[in-house]
């Protein structure tokens, strides 16, 4: 202690000390998240959904695959589904699982053959077009491509009418 400094004064410094000392120790790391955003994490943009080989020509298959979503310094696997449509030995399509109208999920009808969604009976064809309903649009689809014979299935809501 300094002379001429008495009891109350020292004390009354440690104090503003140590709660300037917490009110950094909190404010740093709250100042750090709220001004510099989290690096980008490269997740995979395509994911391995289906063998080619085991699907049937234009007989629609539900498929669920597994894809990692960033949010955030935290990393999710999450599973989804699709239906995958092969119209040729070359050509396949995948649609996202909801309906266009209200975001039911729907089916395939096999008596029928298109799509149906049980909500408010929209049908779409084996291409995903709207064939009756309320629905507003064909089906979402995927992008898709393919690689020595697997079906990969692009970016999370990379949807064309």
């Amino acid at each position: 202690m300094k002379a001429g400094t008495d009891r109350r004064t020292f004390h009354l410094s440690v104090i503003y000390g140590l709660w300037g000392l917490i009110t950094g120790a909190l404010a740093l790391p709250a100042a750090v998240y709220l001004l510099w955003p989290p690096r980008r994490r490269r997740t995979a943009e395509w994911v391995e959904a289906a063998d080619i080989g085991q699907l049937a020509l234009k007989s629609p298959e539900e498929v669920v695959f597994r894809r990692n979503r960033a949010d955030g310094w935290k990393i999710t696997s999450e599973k989804e589904t699709a239906w995958v449509v092969k119209l040729a030995e070359d050509q396949v399509i995948a649609f996202a699982p909801q309906c266009t109208h209200l975001g039911c999920a729907y089916h395939w009808d096999e008596r029928k053959n298109y799509f149906l969604c049980p909500c408010h009976t929209s049908a779409f064809s084996l291409e995903g077009k709207v064939l009756t309903g309320p629905a507003p649009r064909p089906l979402d689809r995927f992008d898709v491509k393919v690689e020595n014979g697997k079906l990969l299935i692009g970016p999370a809501a990379a949807k064309k009418a």
